[in-house]
């Protein structure tokens, strides 16, 4: 019975003592990572996505109906027919329609208006014709009426007075068949002038210079023109002045105006940054998922014809540069020690909670997209701490924060230069002495992450 109590005692001593040698041994020691206070530029933007396109496109269309019979030749290569990306002058031939139907209304309009011409003729022989005899009919009763009365029956004196009347209304029906008939030119002439515009539509020409962005039908297909008229070239009026219509959450629209410097990139040159101006917001807001955007129009130069039509564009809208000022990363001013960490002449306004953690903007809007924006106002400056080391501790220093881009944040009141606390290291084990006990288990402990306050 002794030796059993003796074994379990020398138990209960070894474990204490594994214990007592583990928790010394795995102890962390607290590592900060630092940063120190820098005097640059801070540039405050606000980012969005937009698409490339020609400052000025224009639809051709056709505006008769038919089967295209055959395309223009290329100006620069005759043995080319037209298209994509076809360099074409004003007058350019693009396409042909089938003539046939359009031709026919030609010539009977042209015949028609022979016919017409032919009708005048007529009718002014027959105004000849009744000025002859109304003439005729008036020297007849001119004579009657100087006859003595009684020498001409009644009869016969009513018949001449009624073949004078006659001719004369005779000459205004001849009159007015003549008018008639002149109208009735003009109308011919009219429809002439029709078939042939008709026929002339039959071969679509360009009305501008520049290249052809997207050909639209292809040889054999019937173009039906209707209410709306079918489109068969899209044409960029000049490609080296383009434009990137981007898409901006209504609340970030308030910092866009006219006139205002922009940067984008696009997927096609990486590395690169192109620059451009927004030149108009248009007011025709659209409502995606219960998001309204506004559509802003950036011109920018591209003479160097990198730029194509229809790029995704990742667009910065540059609202505010401040230069030379004091930044330090936003992770220091969110960053919280545990309450062991502080310093001990610190602790007590620590745990009162009068320190101040603030951190500048660094929301997402519209499916999750980052944006860089400036404070409601940019002179504000808010209340903020960062920390420094302080030996094994951490001291609080209260700053004033001002703006952000999202990365680093504007400060006041700490020196340049001040290593500030953004995080801590993996923490390392306390140096060990002696020899390890290969019966322990050997566990390693890792920081556990805080939340940011």
């Amino acid at each position: 019975m002794k030796k059993l109590v003796v074994v379990l005692l020398l138990i209960a001593a070894t474990g204490v003592a594994g214990w007592t040698w583990w928790h010394r041994s795995s102890t962390p020691v607290t590592n900060f990572r630092t940063v120190p206070v820098e005097r640059q530029d801070l540039l405050i933007t606000i980012s969005a996505t937009g698409t490339l396109q020609s400052e000025e496109l224009v639809d051709v269309g056709a505006q008769v109906a038919g089967k295209i019979e055959s395309f223009g030749t290329d100006p620069d290569n005759p043995d080319k027919p037209i298209d994509y990306g076809t360099r074409v002058d004003v007058g350019t031939v693009l396409a042909r329609i089938d003539p046939s139907l359009y031709a026919a209304d030609v010539e009977q309009a042209t015949a028609q208006l022979e016919q017409a011409k032919a009708n005048v003729k007529r009718a002014q022989a027959d105004l000849v014709q009744s000025r002859a005899k109304l003439t005729q009919a008036e020297r007849n009763w001119r004579r009657i009426e100087g006859m003595e009365p009684g020498a001409l029956s009644a009869t016969d004196y009513d018949s001449y007075q009624a073949a004078y009347e006659t001719a004369l209304a005779m000459v205004g029906v001849s009159e007015a068949s003549l008018l008639q008939a002149e109208k009735a030119v003009l109308q011919a002439e009219a429809q002439l002038r029709r078939a042939k515009t008709n026929l002339g539509y039959c071969t679509i020409k360009s009305p501008v210079k520049g290249v052809i962005i997207d050909r639209r039908v292809n040889i054999g297909q019937t173009v039906v023109a209707s209410l709306n008229a079918p489109s068969l070239f899209l044409i960029a009026k000049d490609l080296t002045k383009m434009q990137v219509w981007a898409s901006v959450n209504e609340a970030d629209i308030g910092s866009i105006h006219p006139g205002q410097p922009v940067t984008f990139t696009v997927d096609a040159h990486p590395g690169e940054t192109f620059r451009g101006t927004v030149s108009k917001i248009r007011l025709n807001a659209a409502m995606i998922q219960n998001v309204v955007t506004y559509t802003v129009e950036i011109t920018t130069d591209n003479r160097d014809g990198k730029l194509l039509p229809y790029l995704t564009a990742n667009v910065r809208f540059e609202v505010t540069n401040r230069e030379n000022v004091l930044t330090v990363p936003n992770a220091a001013l969110r960053w919280t020690p545990l309450p062991e960490q502080v310093a001990p002449d610190a602790r007590r306004q620590f745990q009162a909670g009068e320190h101040t953690t603030t951190a500048g903007p660094d929301r997402s809007r519209g499916g999750g997209r980052p944006h860089s924006r400036p404070a409601e106002s940019d002179d504000a400056l808010r209340p903020g701490t960062v920390w420094v080391q302080d030996g094994p501790f951490a001291r609080p220093i209260p700053v004033r924060v001002g703006l952000s881009d999202g990365t680093l944040s504007e400060v006041s009141g700490i020196p340049e230069g001040t290593l500030v606390i953004v995080g801590e290291a993996e923490p390392t084990a306390a140096p060990q002495s002696g020899t390890t006990n290969p019966f322990v288990p050997q566990i390693r402990r890792r920081a556990v992450a805080r939340p940011s306050s």
